[in-house]
């Protein structure tokens, strides 16, 4: 019904932002992809791209990159069925959680050959959206039941401890943990949809507190701000497990420790395709 031609200029231009950049991609004149894209708007009828910095796609366009997507897959696993080999590596896109990508995630993927990984990361508790709209092949989620048309796999549970740096400990936590210091030590929040730091302080104290706070998009970032004394944050104990051994960093309450269950959902209609990815992460993530 479509041309893969005309697929792959889309799927390049919606994933690259811009025509330039798919046209280095596939190896032929930027012309050439906005022929094959004027020529997929001609078959669908509809505009599929805004032009922009960066191009943007519309929501027919998101559905025709999915099926793209699905279309590699699909066609890796027949070929796999009739015995053949397949030369290059096909996309995958999966949505992953920072802390997972920064601790244990990326051994595992280091695993698997033949796919090029395409990593969304989201929060755990947001990433299910990405499976909902047909957007992912497989998340990392917190949801611990199967979405409609996944599998589900139980990865374990990843330990958060409440860290900073003995300096900063001793700073705003002198006289122990209160609602009144918590007001007044600066936390570090990964973005505007991350809870743990607040709902973990409302576990110790017994209430919501307002907290002040750096917003640091990066695991690694987190710890690296921790161990400065920028903040106090919620740090996976994969990460900082070293660090507190050595005593750069202490807990600020070692006895309420936070944990957050992870799943890999997968969509059943590719589940078979990326098989490979599926058992590497299961085995990885034995380490929580």
């Amino acid at each position: 019904m479509f041309e893969h031609p005309q697929l792959e200029a889309l799927s390049a231009v919606i994933r690259l932002g811009s025509f330039d950049a798919a046209a280095v991609q596939l190896g032929v004149t930027a012309s050439a992809i906005s022929q094959r894209i004027k020529q997929l708007e001609d078959r669908v009828g509809a505009v599929l791209v805004l032009r922009g910095q960066p191009c943007t796609p519309t929501p027919m366009a998101e559905k025709l990159v999915v099926h793209n997507d699905q279309r590699h897959l699909l066609e890796r696993e027949l070929a796999a069925d009739l015995g053949l080999r397949t030369q290059a590596a096909d996309p995958v896109r999966i949505a992953v959680n920072a802390d997972s990508l920064g601790s244990w995630l990326l051994p595992a993927l280091a695993q698997v050959e033949g796919f090029l990984f395409d990593l969304i990361i989201d929060d755990q508790d947001h990433s299910e959206a990405w499976l909902k709209r047909g957007e992912v092949a497989a998340a990392i989620t917190s949801r611990e039941t199967a979405l409609q048309g996944c599998d589900c796999y139980p990865l374990g549970r990843l330990q958060y401890f409440a860290t900073s740096s003995p300096e900063y400990m001793q700073r705003y936590f002198a006289q122990g943990l209160s609602a009144a210091a918590f007001a007044q030590a600066p936390a570090l929040t990964f973005s505007t949809k991350d809870r743990l730091q607040r709902d973990w302080v409302a576990s110790v104290i017994g209430a919501p507190v307002s907290l002040p706070t750096h917003y640091i998009a990066s695991s690694h970032g987190f710890v690296d701000a921790a161990l400065l004394g920028i903040g106090w944050g919620m740090n996976p104990k994969y990460l900082v497990e070293e660090h507190i051994a050595a005593g750069r960093l202490v807990c600020l309450a070692p006895d309420h420790v936070m944990e957050t269950p992870l799943s890999w959902q997968v969509n059943r209609l590719t589940a078979q395709a990326i098989a490979p990815i599926t058992r590497a992460v299961r085995k990885a993530a034995k380490v929580l």
